[in-house]
């Protein structure tokens, strides 16, 4: 650098000393011009070759101070262009936000920000968020001689941390009959012992307790509200088992607000509907209670199932998150959901056993309804004056066919305290009354006869 600066103040004095020399010549020209006036009156001869001769000079000083000039210029762009070409003077200026200020520098950086935004922003969220998508082990015990051994892996996602505890969030199937659950961290090799604060089977979500300092990262809970077809999404959870822990698959919104219905107890029945969100990002065996999440890491839904047909693929499905996070806060609360509880086991008409049909009578015009199997003690059926063999056919003016529209009402129309009118028939004559709805007092009522 001093080097550079020592050259350009030599070639700056190089064009102070040409203009010295310009200098000189005007002076001489000065003299000149001085001794032909002194001379002019005896030497007109002389005085003429002498003007002629001072011309001459004045033309020659005017030669070499242009050409000064000229050098002087030539050397300072040679000296920027020098400066220019060793980037000790930068080609364009920052504005003050790390951008080029010229057009087309800005141009340039905004084709490489949208290249790499996708892949680079998204990596290092989905990174931290994925610390927080754990393993979770179902323990069961074989016989009264052995140990509880895994029975089944799914994953989970830890969505609190305080007071020491950590919370996950999971699916109930993955720990459904488990006398021992563990969680694997994904950053560690730790398995810790946890505890299963409450399960739903309806929404088949399920929350666990665990020791929360080993716990570094709580996953981002988003929303899943203004979530849009066609935006991009991640699946990260454990397929297959702990061996491929913490894989992240990549698909779309490939649709909002599914209606799924779903078989809870096993009669190949449909008797509850669940609303979802469709993906086709992979959704494996293992992937159960898993996060799916957006560009941003945030957690935007619980992986909960797929359709696993030969000629299916790619369709998967998650809790939405805003409908997840009121379940969970109640059964991390209180253990269990709290829901509107009408006290009776029922069937569809054409469900019920040959052997029963006969104490069933319907006018010829009621082709559907919900016959009443048996009536819990002290319920508000039976406060009601509801009976085995009666049939309900509407509820508040609603018709009640199934026994998935007699859940849909309950538990998503109606709520605890809720005064009911009920429409049922009962000899073949049409009856009504009316039932105020009491809080469910046991988990062993989420099964689907009863309602």
């Amino acid at each position: 650098m001093d080097d550079r600066n020592n050259e350009q103040s030599n070639q700056h004095n190089g064009f102070n000393d040409n203009e010295n020399l310009t200098s000189q010549h005007l002076s001489q020209n000065q003299d000149s011009h001085q001794l032909t006036d002194e001379q002019s009156n005896t030497q007109q001869n002389t005085s003429y070759d002498n003007t002629t001769g001072n011309k001459k000079t004045t033309n020659k000083s005017l030669l070499h101070f242009i050409l000064g000039g000229i050098s002087g210029g030539v050397v300072s762009v040679i000296i920027i262009a020098v400066l220019l070409f060793t980037n000790i003077i930068p080609m364009t200026q920052d504005n003050g936000n790390g951008s080029a200020s010229t057009e087309g520098n800005n141009q340039a950086q905004e084709v490489v920000k949208t290249l790499a935004s996708e892949d680079s922003e998204v990596a290092t969220n989905i990174e931290e968020t994925s610390k927080a998508v754990v393993g979770v082990i179902n323990k069961q015990q074989q016989n009264i001689w052995t140990e509880s051994q895994e029975a089944g892996t799914g994953s989970g996602i830890i969505y609190k941390k305080e007071k020491g505890k950590a919370y996950v969030i999971t699916n109930q199937h993955v720990v459904e009959g488990a006398e021992e659950v563990e969680v694997a961290l994904n950053y560690s090799e730790e398995r810790l012992n946890a505890n299963v604060l409450g399960t739903d089977e309806l929404t088949d979500l399920a929350v666990l307790e665990i020791d929360g300092d080993p716990i570094t990262t709580v996953a981002n809970m988003g929303s899943s509200k203004d979530l849009k077809i066609g935006e991009n999404v991640l699946a990260i959870g454990n397929p297959l088992g702990m061996e491929f822990a913490n894989t992240v698959t990549k698909g779309v919104i490939s649709g909002l607000d599914r209606s799924v219905p779903i078989d809870t107890n096993g009669d190949n029945r449909a008797d509850w509907i669940t609303e979802v969100i469709q993906t086709d990002a992979a959704i494996n065996p293992g992937n159960s209670g898993g996060a799916l999440v957006n560009e941003k890491g945030a957690v935007v839904g619980i992986n909960s199932m797929k359709i696993a047909r030969q000629e299916v693929e790619g369709i998967g499905f998650a809790i939405p998150v805003d409908a997840a996070l009121p379940i969970v806060e109640q059964l991390e609360k209180n253990g269990q959901i709290e829901r509107p509880l009408i006290g009776i086991s029922t069937a569809a008409i054409e469900q019920v056993p040959p052997q029963y049909r006969t104490d069933i009578q319907l006018p010829e015009g009621v082709k559907g309804g919900m016959v009443i199997a048996d009536v819990e003690n002290g319920s508000p059926a039976d406060k009601a004056g509801l009976q085995q063999f009666d049939v309900i056919t509407k509820i508040n003016g609603n018709d009640v066919t199934s026994i998935l529209e007699l859940r849909k009402f309950l538990y998503s129309d109606a709520s605890v305290g809720e005064k009911i009118d009920v429409e049922y028939y009962r000899d073949g004559k049409k009856e009504t009354t009316k039932l105020t709805l009491e809080a469910k007092q046991t988990k062993s009522e989420n099964t689907t006869e009863q309602g």
